[in-house]
């Protein structure tokens, strides 16, 4: 399921600080590369592609992107596993003229972890992160749990805008219940 058009009617509602997020609140706030903490936490750590196209990104994508509204970019979504199942969804945004140069093979990754290939280069920055609390009504909600038997109330997911030159690419990752359930129970 792409969720491309989901941005522009619930843009004000990304925050700055993950209120009342206790159990994700480290996930949430992790600076470093989300791809390594969680191949250190789960060793049966992959990535299952869900869907790979372009399209026209949403209203508020293409202007955190500084892209026109027109230009289409490749939406690739994913899950991260861990323990056998499914404890981030990633939402990507690459615009067209940003896979080239250094990042020309960022459109082809397949199973490949996206954070991996971005934090190998110390050249690449990464924007603040921004929160948002999501609901079942979201569409990045509807994607992240299609495939759930218990759904929980909301989710918590963040993004953030890396860049390496005058390239930019566009990162959501939605955290999952079973992220915290497996850690609980390693402790």
């Amino acid at each position: 399921m792409k969720v491309n058009k989901i941005f522009s009617s619930n843009r004000q509602h990304w925050v700055r600080t993950p209120f009342l997020a206790s159990r994700y609140r480290s996930w949430l706030t992790e600076k470093g590369s989300l791809t390594a903490r969680l191949q250190q936490n789960y060793p049966d750590f992959f990535v299952k592609p869900v869907s790979v196209s372009y399209v026209k990104p949403g209203v508020e994508e293409a202007l955190l992107l500084h892209e026109p509204g027109n230009a289409a970019a490749q939406v690739r979504e994913v899950f991260l596993y861990g323990n056998g199942n499914p404890v981030v969804f990633a939402h990507s945004v690459l615009p067209r003229n940003s896979l080239q140069g250094e990042w020309r093979n960022l459109g082809r990754l397949g199973n490949k972890p996206l954070g991996a290939t971005l934090f190998a280069n110390p050249k690449v920055k990464r924007t603040p992160f921004t929160y948002k609390k999501i609901s079942a009504q979201h569409a990045l909600y509807q994607a992240s749990t299609h495939d759930m038997q218990a759904k929980p109330a909301y989710l918590w997911a963040r993004r953030s805008v890396f860049s390496l030159n005058c390239a930019r690419i566009m990162v959501i990752e939605v955290f999952l219940p079973d992220l915290i359930k497996s850690c609980l129970t390693k402790a």
